[in-house]
C-alpha cells in the first residue's frame, strides 16, 4: 500500500462485536479472530513492517474492550515502541475517553476524533479543539461499505465542518473508486478507503501472497490517481490533545457511560433531555400510569405460594406476578414508556432486539397500539426456539428480521440494531429491551420496570405486613431485576439476590457474567463481560434465550461490586428443576427465565426456614417455552 501511494495506513484491531461496521468489515474481523489474531498480533506486525522499510503514519483503529483488556500504559507504550503514529476507536467519544487521550498524548500518539452528519456545530468546535493531527468525518449516517455514489449533501456537510474548525479532514465510508476519490478530494485534504481494499485483498484470496501484494499495490495505485489537483494543501494540527474534559456520563460507580459512535451522540443528548423534560412533566406520569392500569393490566398480584411453602417446609414463599401482564412478561412496561417517549421525540419508527422474544412482543403490541413502524432483530438460534413469539409479532405486524451472524443469539441482535441505528437515527428510536446500552438506557428502563417493586413492596407490607426478608430476580440483561431491587435498594433489611444462566456449569458453557466475567465495554456501556484476556467477548449458552447474554446493566455491576446485592449462577438442569416443581405444585407454568429465579428461591426458603419470607418475582409465563421443553423432553408437537 505504501508502494501504491497511501499516505497513512490504518490498521484495524479485530473485535466480536463490530456494531458500526458493513458486511466487509465484519466478515475482515471473522477471519482475523479465526486466525487468532490480537491486539499484539497487530503492534507486532507494525514493527515488523517499520523493520522492512515502511515509513508512512500507522493509525491503530477498532474499537474500545480490546484496547482496555490489553491496559492502556501497555498499550501505549507498546504502540509508541513498535512505530504506532495514533488510534482511532469507534466507540471512544472524547467525553468518555478523557484518560486514554492523555495517555496517548504523553507518549506523542494522536487521537483522532470521528465527525458525522449528526454532529452539531458546537460539538465539531468541541472536538476539532482536542484533534491531535485531523478529523475523521464520516460521510453518512451509516455503517462502512463500499456505496454506488457518495451522499449528494457531502459538500454542505464539509463545508459546515469548515467553519467550525480549521483542522485537516479526511472524508471516508463508501469511497470505493478513482471518480470518487476525485470528488473527496476537490473539498477535503485526506480521503479514507476502507472496505474495498478489503474487497481487492479478497479478490486475490486464491493467488500467491505475492500476487496478492502486487493486487493490493495496483489498486491503491489506481485509486491514487483519482486525487484531484485541486485538493486542500495538508496542513498539520497543533491542537493539544489533552485539554479534554473528564465529563464521562458512568452514573454507577466506575460503570456504565455511553461508549458510542460519534454519529449517535446526538441521539442520546436529545433521548436524555426529552426524558428529563417528562421527568418534569405531570402528565407524562399520568399517561404511564394510565397505560399500566388500563392497557398492561397493573398492579399485577402478589401471591403466597401457599403449596410451595408446603412442601418445602421453610420460609414462606412470595411471587410478583408480573407474567399476568400484557403480552406475558415485564417487558411491556419499558416498551410502553419509550413508545411515549418516542411520540415526545417524533420518531415513528422503532427497531429493538429480542431474545426470548417477549420484548419483542411487547414492543410490537405498543407500536400497533400507537400507530408506529416497528422493526425487531433477532437471533436466527432464537427464532428458532421461540417460533411461537416471531409468529405473535408478525400477527402484531412488526417486521422479524433473523439476524445470521455470530452465535445467531440476543448479542448478534443487539449488534445489528445498532447498525440500523446508526444508519436511520434521523427517524428511528431504538427501544432497547434491558437494563444495557448506552447512558442513559440503563436509567430509563430501570425507572419504568421499578413498578414492580413499588408496587411488591406495598403488596407485602399489605398482605405480609412487613417486608420481605430476600428479594429474588432472574439476571440476563437484568431490566426485571432491577426494576424490582431498585425500590428495595435502602431497605437495609433485604437482601437481594440475582440469578444469572449457569448454563451447562461452571465447567462448561454459561451466560453467568457477573459470576464469572471482568469489567469491560460492550454495546455501549461499561460493565462486566464475559470475555477472554484479549476482550473478546465469548460465547454464550442457556437454556433461555432472555437469559443468553455475555453482559448486564451496568446497576448490577456496581451493585456487586458495592455489596448490595448477590448474584448466583444457576444451571440449565436446575432451572428446569424449579420449572417442574412450580408448574407441578402451584399449577403456574413459568417461563425458563424466572425458573432460574425460581430455583434458588426454593434452596433460599429451605436455608432461611419458617417465619421469613423471600419475594421472587414471576417476570414471565412458559407459554413461548413449551416447544423448547417438549424437545428436551423428546416430545413431538405439531
Amino acid at each position: 500500500m505504501q508502494q501504491g501511494g497511501a499516505d497513512i495506513l490504518e490498521l484495524g484491531v479485530p473485535f466480536t462485536d463490530p456494531q458500526a461496521d458493513g458486511a466487509t468489515i465484519q466478515k475482515a474481523n471473522e477471519v482475523a479472530l479465526k486466525f487468532n489474531v490480537s491486539l499484539k498480533n497487530c503492534i507486532d506486525m507494525i514493527a515488523q513492517a517499520r523493520s522492512k522499510g515502511l515509513t508512512i503514519p500507522v493509525v491503530l483503529m477498532g474499537y474500545y474492550n480490546p484496547f482496555l483488556a490489553f491496559g492502556l500504559d501497555n498499550l501505549m507504550d507498546a504502540s509508541k515502541a513498535a512505530g504506532v503514529d495514533g488510534f482511532i476507536v469507534v466507540d471512544l467519544p472524547p467525553e468518555e475517553g478523557a484518560t486514554f487521550v492523555q495517555k496517548a498524548s504523553t507518549r506523542g500518539l494522536t487521537y483522532v476524533p470521528l465527525v458525522s452528519p449528526t454532529t452539531t456545530d458546537d460539538r465539531i468546535k468541541y472536538l476539532s479543539a482536542n484533534a491531535g493531527s485531523f478529523l475523521y468525518c464520516v460521510s453518512v449516517t451509516g455503517v462502512t461499505g463500499a456505496r454506488g455514489s457518495l451522499p449528494s449533501d457531502l459538500s454542505p456537510f464539509v463545508e459546515r465542518i469548515r467553519k467550525n474548525t480549521d483542522a485537516p479532514l479526511a472524508v471516508g465510508f463508501g469511497i470505493s473508486t478513482p471518480d470518487q476519490v476525485k470528488q473527496v478530494s476537490d473539498i477535503a485534504e485526506g480521503v479514507v478507503v476502507g472496505s474495498a481494499i478489503i474487497s481487492s485483498i479478497d479478490s486475490a484470496i486464491n493467488k500467491s501472497p505475492e500476487e496478492r501484494a502486487a493486487t493490493l499495490q495496483a489498486f491503491i495505485a489506481d485509486l491514487k490517481k483519482g486525487v484531484s489537483s485541486r485538493a486542500p494543501k495538508a496542513k498539520t494540527s497543533t491542537k493539544s490533545t489533552v485539554s479534554i474534559p473528564d465529563i464521562s456520563n458512568r452514573n454507577f460507580g466506575e460503570f456504565g457511560g455511553r461508549y458510542i459512535p460519534e454519529t449517535l451522540v446526538d441521539a442520546h443528548r436529545e433521548l436524555e433531555e426529552a426524558y428529563n423534560k417528562a421527568l418534569a412533566d405531570p402528565s407524562f406520569h399520568e399517561e404511564v400510569a394510565f397505560y399500566r392500569k388500563e392497557f398492561i393490566g397493573g398492579p399485577t398480584p402478589l401471591y403466597f405460594a401457599e403449596n410451595l411453602t408446603k412442601k418445602i417446609g421453610g420460609a414462606n414463599i412470595w411471587f410478583k406476578r408480573e407474567e399476568l401482564a400484557h403480552t406475558g412478561a415485564h417487558k411491556i412496561n419499558n416498551a410502553v414508556g419509550q413508545a411515549i417517549l418516542a411520540k415526545r421525540l417524533g420518531k415513528k419508527r422503532i427497531i429493538a432486539e429480542t431474545g426470548a422474544g417477549q420484548h419483542g412482543v411487547a414492543t410490537a403490541a405498543v407500536c400497533a397500539h400507537f400507530g408506529l413502524d416497528c422493526t425487531v432483530y433477532m437471533g436466527a438460534v432464537d427464532c428458532d426456539r421461540q417460533q411461537l413469539n416471531v409468529f405473535r409479532m408478525n400477527v402484531l405486524g412488526a417486521k422479524v428480521v433473523p439476524v445470521e451472524s455470530g452465535q445467531k443469539t440476543l448479542k448478534d441482535a443487539i449488534n445489528e440494531a445498532m447498525r440500523d441505528w446508526v444508519t436511520n437515527v434521523r427517524d428511528t428510536h431504538y427501544l432497547i429491551g434491558s437494563a444495557i446500552g448506552p447512558h442513559p438506557f440503563p436509567t430509563i428502563v430501570r425507572d419504568f420496570q421499578s413498578v414492580i417493586g413499588k408496587e411488591a413492596r406495598a403488596q407485602m407490607l399489605e398482605k405480609a405486613g412487613k417486608l420481605p426478608d430476600v428479594v429474588v430476580a432472574c439476571v440476563g440483561g437484568g431490566s426485571n431485576a432491577i426494576g424490582m431491587f431498585h425500590p428495595f435498594i435502602n431497605d437495609k433489611s433485604v437482601e437481594l439476590v440475582g440469578c444469572e444462566a449457569g448454563g451447562e456449569g461452571p465447567d462448561g458453557m454459561n451466560s453467568a457474567t457477573l459470576t464469572f466475567g471482568k469489567p469491560g465495554v460492550l454495546h455501549g456501556t461499561k460493565t462486566y463481560l464475559l470475555q477472554d484476556a484479549e476482550g473478546q467477548v465469548t460465547k454464550t449458552r442457556s437454556i433461555s434465550a432472555g437469559l443468553d447474554y455475555p453482559g448486564v446493566g451496568p446497576e448490577h455491576a456496581f451493585l456487586k461490586d458495592l455489596g448490595r446485592a448477590k448474584y448466583v449462577a444457576v444451571t440449565d438442569k436446575q432451572a428446569m428443576e424449579a420449572f417442574f416443581e412450580v408448574s407441578k405444585t402451584e399449577g403456574i407454568i413459568p417461563a425458563l427465565e424466572p425458573s432460574h429465579a425460581l430455583y434458588e428461591t426454593i434452596q433460599i426458603a429451605k436455608r432461611l426456614g419458617k417465619g421469613k419470607d423471600v419475594l421472587v418475582n414471576l417476570c414471565g409465563r412458559g407459554d413461548k417455552d413449551m416447544m423448547t421443553v417438549a424437545r428436551l423432553m423428546g416430545v413431538k408437537i405439531t
